[in-house]
């Protein structure tokens, strides 16, 4: 699993009410969250993002409040990782769980500018700046973390799970 895109770049301490204020969390819908994904932060984030798109962040990046609504918005604005210096750890369990690919690596989020294009490879953990020619290695996610992202989120890869268990039984 691999993603390529423009870097946003912030700096430390980027809480989850930076990235889905409060006042929206007034409705269940991914896609209207999303409408309001960073703005307190970067106003036009919304407007320029595009699939596979990558958030570069330094220290702490999801620290705040437990909502799970802050990984979920930026995985429906089409973001297709984040990588950081480090997260807060609920941001980090929320990320797996609904599937947002996310990278811890130092190096990379000092070195990468914002504009960079820059590319990732999940199953290695390199990390690409296309712009510089930089590479950076980060600790690859094992291969059971993997499958949940990849599936979409831990209950998505319960359903699968589920559905290969049935599967199996069937030809038992």
């Amino acid at each position: 699993m691999n993603t390529e895109g423009k870097c946003f770049k912030y700096g430390d301490n980027v809480d989850t009410d930076v990235i889905i204020p409060a006042r929206y969390l007034n409705t269940s819908s991914a896609q209207e969250l999303a409408a309001h994904c960073m703005e307190d932060i970067d106003p036009g984030f919304v407007g320029r993002v595009s699939a596979g798109d990558i958030i570069v962040a330094g220290r702490n990046f999801g620290c705040g409040s437990s909502r799970e609504h802050a990984p979920l918005v930026i995985k429906t604005c089409g973001v297709g990782c984040v990588i950081a210096k480090s997260f807060a750890r609920i941001f980090y369990r929320n990320a797996i769980n609904i599937g947002l690919p996310i990278l811890e690596c130092e190096a990379a989020a000092d070195a990468i500018s914002a504009g960079d294009t820059v590319a990732v490879d999940f199953d290695t953990g390199l990390i690409t700046d296309k712009t510089t020619g930089e590479t950076f290695t980060a600790q690859p996610f094992p291969p059971f973390i993997q499958r949940i992202i990849k599936a979409g989120g831990l209950l998505a890869s319960l359903k699968c799970e589920d559905a290969e268990d049935a599967e199996r039984e069937k030809e038992e």
